[in-house]
């Protein structure tokens, strides 16, 4: 492990420190060692380059906004631009730093609240694809801002919406006295209806864990999910999540917590599941609403139409 440093050691060697505690404290896989290595060190090289002179940690809470554009600014002008998402991603992993530095060595910047990434291009209204809504789970369970047990949580809830089709209120309204959640939940949902949704293994797992990590003690009746000060986990909590996590992933603004639902739906029509089941699992009163909600793209539905009707 890296030795102790001060506010008088160079900024490299504050990376190096960081670095170190994510691996041994943080337990951060090497791709991610390598990945935030890889954003936060070409930023201390253009300060290095901007200032004419080898930064300390010390400095690293002086440096501006306009600094910090300046360096973005940089990487989309390079002989290899970086993608917005790509720069979203780098820009993330400078917060990281500087808030380790805050934490860790009292040198905080206020800087970093006024720089935004980049924006991405929003898509048509959609349902993330398979590949996002794994995508989603897996960045939220790389987040090394979090406590070990916050992030058990996001990953329950965000596997919760998308392997059970749940609104967000319904995800939220389960209470410790639900689980152990097995093969069936039983879900209260819009006009007090109550129905049945089958539970995949991934998602009891992921609901394992978090019981497993939560710090709180909690009685039958309350809100299974909790926020860090040990409040009810809100909607506005997953939103904010969500929010967080697309932009890291360059995702349109579409990529909410509905999307999941919405993709839990589309996702089984495109694999050819019945409509009237879908639409027991979804918890729709008519049959209209399920087909508008299951809107399968065009490419897979001509998929699924050569592939059974071969000579059409």
């Amino acid at each position: 492990m890296a030795h102790p440093i001060d506010q008088h050691a160079s900024a490299k060697d504050g990376l190096i420190a960081w670095l170190d505690y994510l691996q041994h404290e943080r337990r951060a896989s090497p791709r991610t060692l390598r990945a935030y290595g890889d954003c936060v060190s070409p930023y201390l090289q253009f300060l290095d380059v901007y200032r004419g002179e080898v930064l300390s940690l010390k400095a690293l809470a002086s440096v501006t906004a306009a600094e910090i554009r300046a360096y973005l600014a940089s990487r989309t002008q390079s002989e290899r631009p970086l993608s917005p998402r790509s720069l979203s991603q780098a820009l993330s992993a400078i917060r990281s730093f500087h808030n380790w530095l805050d934490r860790r060595m009292d040198l905080p910047n206020a800087a970093l609240s006024l720089v935004r990434g980049p924006k991405v291009k929003p898509g048509v209204p959609r349902p993330v694809s398979e590949d996002q809504a794994f995508g989603l789970i897996e960045e939220a369970a790389r987040n090394l801002e979090r406590e070990d047990w916050e992030v058990a949580r996001d990953c329950a809830v965000l596997t919760l919406l998308y392997g059970c089709g749940l609104r967000i209120s319904e995800a939220l309204s389960l209470t410790l006295g639900d689980t152990p959640v097995q093969d069936t939940v039983r879900i209260t949902g819009k006009g007090s209806k109550t129905r049945l949704v089958p539970v995949l293994p991934a998602v009891t797992e992921a609901i394992g864990l978090y019981l497993a990590t939560v710090p709180f003690k909690l009685a039958p009746q309350d809100a299974l999910f909790r926020a860090k000060r040990g409040g009810a986990y809100s909607p506005r909590h997953a939103q904010a999540l969500m929010q967080s996590l697309r932009g890291q992933l360059g995702l349109p603004d579409s990529a909410t917590p509905h999307a999941l639902r919405h993709a839990f739906a589309t996702h089984l029509l495109g694999a050819g599941a019945d409509l009237r089941a879908i639409q027991d699992l979804l918890g729709h009163a008519s049959l209209s609403t399920t087909q508008r909600y299951t809107d399968v793209d065009a490419a897979g539905l001509m998929a699924a139409y050569a592939k059974a009707h071969p000579h059409a």
